[in-house]
């Protein structure tokens, strides 16, 4: 049997299989509310075959959007946007549904990517952002406003407030943004961390506010749905965040009841020098697995079927995230059930696709006409 196409459980939540589409940003709301792109987006890859779909990093307030076109949940607004997409993935889709809550921190207010990516001052219709120390992610920009006292708690509200919502959409899991140079990695990483007091200079100190995020999104998810984290493992930049640090706060999750750690790495510092190649994070996955006993998701240039099934029948991770790779074959879990013996669920208005030596690709091998 295929160890990609078998059962995973994650507390309440079990999964057919170890596929998850990743969290992949859109930028393509207004006011952060999901539209007709979206409608679409979210309902193709619900039929991917993968056993969860994730949505994109979605900002918990107005101004921890990296984009003025990124997605939030922090209203009645943005949250009654989401419910009609999520109710037509239920009528036609099994495929569980996870958010990813996120803050930019001092990444906020910057153009699209194929816009160019940098920040958008204010005078150009941006917003000054907030991070844990006034340092800019790029030298010569405006450095972001750094947050005291009652910002931080007005933050962990907001992810605690996304979280209710989240629950009230039917959302089955939420997965806490502590990579990619945002805010929770912000707070991590001694690069963007040079604050003084309780948050800043030693690790326990750095830990101690996305444990805190943490903490108030998982009391206030219901105890039966999982809540995991993704984490940079590496900021590849000396004198950064590293693998030994995230081990350290993926033990700290572990005593906090974590679900699950989804490896990735980078986007701290634009000087970071990442290897790319194949599956060039799964020794992170591996590492964090093997240190902490955790479940670990796999992510990062991992397109192909076999090296997806040799990832998880080798035990290096639990399941395996696919972005790109999803995006260019929108029924990537349907062909890599066919290559490698699996089964995925699908709408019967589509069972007819299966190749005639797939007979059990969809589980059933009967279509009645007249």
């Amino acid at each position: 049997m295929s160890a990609l196409f078998t059962p995973i459980k994650l507390r309440g939540l079990t999964l057919a299989n170890r596929i998850m589409v990743a969290p992949m940003c859109q930028y393509s709301s207004v006011d952060g509310e999901a539209n007709d792109w979206h409608f679409t987006h979210i309902n193709s890859l619900a039929l991917s075959g993968a056993a969860i779909f994730c949505i994109e990093a979605t900002a918990v307030e107005p101004i921890g959007r990296i984009t003025p076109g990124c997605l939030g949940l922090y209203n009645d607004v943005t949250e009654a946007a989401l419910k009609p997409i999520l109710a037509s993935v239920r009528k036609r889709s099994k495929t569980a549904v996870m958010i990813q809550l996120a803050h930019a921190g001092r990444k906020a207010s910057s153009h699209a990517p194929w816009d160019g990516g940098q920040l958008i001052p204010v005078a150009e219709g941006g917003w000054r952002p907030e991070a844990p120390s006034a340092i800019p992610h790029k030298d010569g920009e405006t450095p972001p406003l750094a947050f005291d006292a009652a910002g931080l708690k007005r933050v962990r509200e907001a992810f605690v407030a996304a979280a209710k919502r989240s629950e009230r959409l039917g959302i089955d899991a939420i997965e806490v943004h502590a990579a990619h140079g945002y805010l929770l990695h912000q707070f991590l990483s001694p690069i963007a961390n040079q604050r003084t007091d309780e948050y800043g200079g030693s690790l326990p100190n750095r830990l101690r506010f996305p444990l805190e995020v943490f903490d108030a999104v998982r009391e206030v998810f219901p105890h039966d749905k999982p809540v995991g984290v993704r984490v940079s493992c590496t900021d590849w930049v000396e004198g950064g965040w590293d693998l030994p640090q995230t081990v350290e706060f993926a033990g700290e999750l572990k005593k906090r009841g974590v679900d699950w750690i989804d490896a990735s790495s980078g986007g701290v510092s634009p000087l970071q020098k990442i290897p790319l190649g194949p599956g060039y994070q799964v020794p992170f996955a591996q590492a964090i697995k093997e240190a902490t006993g955790l479940t670990t998701i796999a992510v990062g240039l991992i397109t192909e079927p076999k090296q997806a099934e040799e990832i998880i029948a080798s035990g290096k991770a639990d399941m395996v995230a696919l972005a790109r790779g999803m995006l260019y074959d929108p029924r990537w879990g349907w062909h890599a059930a066919a290559e490698l013996g699996g089964e995925v669920s699908a709408p019967p208005q589509y069972w007819r696709s299966q190749p005639s030596t797939q007979k059990a690709l969809f589980g059933t091998t009967t279509f009645g006409t007249r």
